[in-house]
C-alpha cells in the first residue's frame, strides 16, 4: 500500500505577538533584547528587576545596560569576527552577596524581519531557580510540609544548624528529616528507573 503525503507542505503556525509577550512575561528568568549599540528593544519584568539589582552601587543610570551585562555583550560582539559561522553563547555569573547570585547568558537573536541580529540576554536568579527546583522535588518526592520546609532551606545552602535555628527545631530533627527525604528521593529515582525499563 503506497504512503500518502499531503500535497502541500504544512505551514508553521503563526504566533500572536500578544501570546508571545505573555509567555515571555511569565518566565521566571529575565529576558532582555538589545541592539548592538546597547539600546533596550524588549525586556520582561524579571529582567528589569535583575537589572535594577545589578545597578545598585554602580554609576550606571537606570536607562543603561548594567556594565556587568554589557561586558558579556561586548564579548559576543567580538566573537563575531573570530567565529563568524559558529553559534556562540557567552556566559558568566555575578555574585552580589551569598544569596544574590545571577547567571548571565548572551547569544545572537536573528529575526526574519530584521536586517541586523539582536543580542538576547538571559538572566537567571540562581536563588529563585534553586527554590523552584526544590519545590518541584518536594512534590516529586511526596514530602510532608515540614520535610518540604527543611528541603527548601537545604537546597538554598543552609547548614543543618542554620535550618534548625530557622525552623525552631533541634539539630537531630533536621538530621531525621533529611534522612527521610533522602530515602524518599532514592525510592522515587528507583521507581522512575523501573518505569523506564518496563516501558523500554
Amino acid at each position: 500500500m503506497p504512503n500518502s503525503f499531503p500535497a502541500t507542505q504544512p505551514t508553521a503556525p503563526t504566533v500572536s505577538p500578544f501570546l508571545l509577550q505573555g509567555v515571555l512575561e511569565g518566565l521566571t528568568d529575565g529576558i532582555l533584547i538589545l541592539s548592538e549599540q546597547g539600546e533596550w528593544i524588549y525586556h520582561n519584568y524579571y529582567a528589569y528587576c535583575i537589572c535594577q539589582r545589578l545597578h545598585q552601587g554602580s554609576g550606571d543610570t537606570k536607562e543603561e545596560v548594567p556594565e556587568v551585562i554589557w561586558r558579556n555583550c561586548e564579548a559576543l560582539l567580538e566573537s563575531r569576527t573570530l567565529f563568524p559561522d559558529q553559534p556562540v553563547v557567552i556566559e558568566s555569573e555575578v555574585t552580589l552577596n551569598p544569596s544574590d547570585v545571577y547567571r548571565i547568558r548572551v547569544r545572537w537573536l536573528t529575526l526574519e524581519d530584521s536586517s541586523r541580529p539582536y543580542l538576547a540576554v538571559l538572566l537567571e536568579d540562581r536563588r529563585q531557580s534553586m527554590q523552584s527546583r526544590a519545590i518541584a522535588e518536594a512534590i516529586l518526592y511526596d514530602l510532608t510540609p515540614r520535610q518540604a520546609d527543611v528541603w527548601l532551606l537545604r537546597r538554598a545552602g543552609f547548614s543543618y544548624q542554620q535550618i534548625a535555628m530557622e525552623l525552631y527545631i533541634t539539630l537531630n530533627t533536621v538530621k531525621r528529616h533529611l534522612k527521610d527525604i533522602r530515602l524518599k528521593q532514592k525510592l522515587a529515582i528507583e521507581a522512575e528507573a523501573s518505569s523506564c525499563r518496563s516501558s523500554g
